[in-house]
């Protein structure tokens, strides 16, 4: 699989997860062409935990998405991170309520 595939798969996965924290900002990624594989951190504002630095991978051959960990991060990391573009930019739903997890 190349990497646009890989990526593609990816987000296919990880959007409607992540959608329920937007906007969330993708700080770090690394593809891994010769495992179908990608790792990337996100940061967003969670609604227990406040602003987080989380990490996944993706196993692009067994299409499962893999939560790795997290980090609470500074309301000036935060800052930072939101001069990029964002991953998901938008809120698609507000949910009370939604999966803290």
């Amino acid at each position: 699989m190349d990497k646009v595939e890989i990526l593609k798969k990816r987000d296919e996965k990880t959007i409607p997860h992540l959608k329920q924290y937007a906007p969330v900002w993708i700080v770090d990624e690394v593809v891994m062409e010769e495992e179908d594989a990608v790792q990337f951190n996100v940061v967003f504002r969670h609604n227990r935990y406040q602003w987080v630095n989380r990490r996944y991978r993706y196993d692009g051959f067994n299409n499962v998405l893999y939560h790795k960990g997290q980090r609470v991060i500074s309301e000036d990391e935060a800052v930072d991170v939101q001069e990029q573009d964002a991953y998901i930019s938008t809120i698609i739903e507000d949910t009370p309520n939604a999966y803290g997890g």
